[in-house]
């Protein structure tokens, strides 16, 4: 453990960062999980609300440098390519 003040609290500082990363990491998954959810479901009404959400979410976490931009822009993208295939399905 560190013995001097500034790097005390780099330690305390590291710990909130991690505790906060760990949260949206933890909703981003929860969001990503409804939409998988409602197109196993083959509700689409609902996998379109939760994809946008989703969608959402995601931008926001990946803003916040939580996760990297292309992580994010490759997520929405499967979400969204499941969603269409869920309308094309539904339509035909």
């Amino acid at each position: 453990m560190a013995n001097i003040k500034s790097s005390l609290q780099d330690v305390e500082w590291s710990e909130k960062r991690k505790s906060r990363n760990r949260s949206a990491k933890a909703r981003m998954r929860t969001f990503y999980k409804k939409v998988l959810t409602a197109v196993e479901a083959k509700d689409l009404p609902g996998a379109q609300e939760a994809l946008r959400q989703a969608t959402s979410v995601l931008a926001v976490t990946a803003r916040k440098g939580i996760i990297h931009d292309n992580a994010a822009a490759r997520h929405t993208q499967r979400l969204n390519a499941k969603v269409k295939g869920l309308a094309l399905a539904v339509a035909s």
